[in-house]
């Protein structure tokens, strides 16, 4: 496989990971922009995050955080996810772009196991953009993050609560370094959506251990 060198060719490769196969309203899923990913993800390059570096991709859908790490240079890149539709689609599609250093994991991010070091752990976990019923999701992602001890950690967040988010990183024994914005859409995918697509402000968070 040969490694990514321009942002632009990661974000054409990116757009050919196709959207979640059978959105689940229970998860809140909505696939990350290749624009967003690929921009996140070549920050995250270009800072020291990825190249030869662990990386785990937590809720990872249909894979977009693990497949761009591989193809930036990770030495591993691991996805789990707990929808089994999403998690054969990513398999699929990493065979598809001969990506070799990226793996799957079918599992709740809480109860998979993981022994190994991590470098690095990218996650778009539920933010309850949409549904109150889902808010503070975000929060359990970065706790099972901060379980898994990565010098690194990626996680995106509604913009409105940046606030309180960098009172609770500190609060549990991490530095926020960067803040990204990113414009994120809202496909009408779920019947409670009342508006074809609609565009939500949120924060991707580079936040290490202190």
């Amino acid at each position: 496989m040969k490694k990514i060198t321009r942002k632009k060719h990661l974000e054409m490769k990116l757009q050919t990971i196709p959207t979640h196969p059978k959105p689940k309203v229970g998860l809140e899923q909505y696939t990350t922009p290749s624009i967003i990913a690929s921009d996140l993800v070549w920050n995250a390059f270009s800072l020291g995050d990825i190249a030869d570096k662990n990386v785990i991709d937590l809720g990872c859908g249909t894979g977009v955080f693990a497949i761009a790490s591989a193809l930036m240079g990770a030495n591993s890149s691991i996805g789990v996810d707990i929808d089994e539709d999403s998690v054969r689609l990513a398999i699929d599609v990493k065979d598809k772009l001969n990506v070799d250093n990226a793996d799957f994991i079918v599992s709740d991010i809480c109860e998979f196991g993981w022994e190994s070091d991590v470098d690095t752990v990218f996650q778009n976990p539920p933010f309850g953009s949409q549904r109150k019923a889902d808010s503070g999701q975000d929060l359990k992602f970065v706790q099972r993050a901060i379980d898994l001890s990565p010098d690194v950690l990626y996680s995106f967040h509604m913009a409105s609560t940046q606030d309180f988010l960098r009172r609770y990183y500190e609060d549990n024994g991490m530095e926020i370094t960067h803040i990204f914005g990113y414009n994120f859409p809202i496909p009408k995918i779920y019947d409670f959506h009342t508006k074809e697509k609609q565009d939500v402000d949120v924060i991707a968070i580079r936040a290490i251990l202190k």
